[in-house]
């Protein structure tokens, strides 16, 4: 599992992007929950959260793995 801080979020719109990007990534199993409210996602499956970051801010939003 992987969480991450998500940054410039603002709408459900903005949380359904960085869903889909997320989900996208190969090895990302269902379960990738996204939180306006708190700004992160929790990502599970095996993958590599660098990759999982590169999704996030190709749609135009930041990202950084939380430790």
């Amino acid at each position: 599992m992987v969480h991450l801080d998500i940054q410039g979020m603002t709408c459900g719109h903005c949380v359904g992007s960085v869903k889909r990007a997320l989900e996208s990534v190969a090895g990302v199993e269902k379960g990738v929950e996204v939180d306006l409210g708190r700004g992160e996602a929790t990502v599970h499956g095996q993958v590599d959260p660098a990759v999982l970051v590169k999704a996030v801010e190709e749609e135009g939003y930041q990202a950084q793995v939380r430790l």
